[in-house]
């Protein structure tokens, strides 16, 4: 339910990037930040009202302690936090950007925007007796925001792009009470389904000129684990790590005129697009023709 709850502030950030793309040009940059900022407070509002009544309400209160959960889901769940406060802290760059702030202030409230988002939900699990605030997830959240940020001041772009992916699992098929039913659902669960990607533009990040290459062609490096029924190792499971190379597809470098294409791109230019991929795990090398 939580990744949830970031899932749609994240969506309806996208959906304030598609109205920017036709907004009335004579409009001005003060009224531009206004309603940007009452858009966030509304949105995120609404978010943290609607995890209340469907998450927290339920469960009884404690004093605010701390959990240690970074051995759980051999860190799937870490990168899992990182990549939501990097895909938020990409928009809200571009939409602090659009609303006249300079380039710098710009950067960092936007930013940092996915660890505020994340942070709040972390002081809720806190003072909750059923989960705990952790640091792990502290940490993630500000690696995934200052990764953004990072980018862009160095160099004004994202030249490394952090992406996911999905592909039900045969261990989530027989385990649906715990990853899920739907396949929306065993999305956000199913940590042996998911895939984290650092996706490298081969043109830009490598200075390449000249090449021969098409500008949306990029190199892939991804992490998975598989075989785990529970947060942390088991007898019952021989749980595994995958590591992945492939190439990929940046989808926000295409060049368009179309609006609606530039904004889809916006909502979907963070899923990796499936490419022959080879993996290695348990010491052993595996081809795969089409990964996703």
């Amino acid at each position: 339910m939580k990744t949830v709850f970031v899932c749609l502030i994240l969506f309806f950030n996208s959906i304030h990037l598609f109205s920017s793309n036709f907004i009335d040009i004579d409009r001005t940059q003060k009224n531009r930040l206004k309603n940007l900022v009452l858009f966030e407070i509304g949105t995120y509002s609404l978010g943290l009202y609607a995890m209340n009544e469907l998450w927290y309400k339920d469960y009884p209160k404690s004093k605010f302690h701390f959990i240690n959960d970074n051995s759980s889901w051999l860190q799937m769940d870490k990168l899992g936090h990182a990549a939501t406060s990097y895909y938020a802290g990409v928009n809200g760059i571009k939409l602090y950007k659009w609303s006249g702030l300079d380039d710098n202030k710009a950067i960092w409230i936007g930013g940092l925007s996915g660890t505020f988002y994340n942070t709040i939900i972390e002081v809720l699990d806190g003072f909750s007796s059923n989960w705990g605030a952790s640091m792990g997830d502290l940490f993630a959240n500000s690696l995934g925001s200052f990764f953004a940020i990072y980018q862009q001041l160095l160099w004004d772009e994202q030249k490394i792009l952090l992406k996911f992916s999905y592909s039900r699992s045969e261990t989530s098929s027989n385990n649906s009470d715990l990853f899920g039913n739907s396949y929306f659902e065993r999305s956000l669960k199913d940590y042996n389904g998911q895939t984290y990607w650092l996706s490298m533009n081969i043109n830009s990040l490598f200075s390449i000129e000249n090449s021969q290459f098409p500008d949306w062609l990029n190199i892939a490096v991804g992490h998975s684990g598989n075989n785990m029924i529970s947060a942390n190792n088991t007898t019952d499971d021989n749980r595994y790590r995958q590591f992945l190379f492939s190439f990929d597809i940046d989808l926000m470098r295409i060049k368009s005129k179309n609006k609606l294409f530039k904004t889809l791109t916006n909502v979907f230019g963070y899923v990796k697009i499936p490419f022959p991929t080879l993996e290695y795990s348990n010491e052993k090398f595996k081809l795969h023709p089409i990964y996703f």
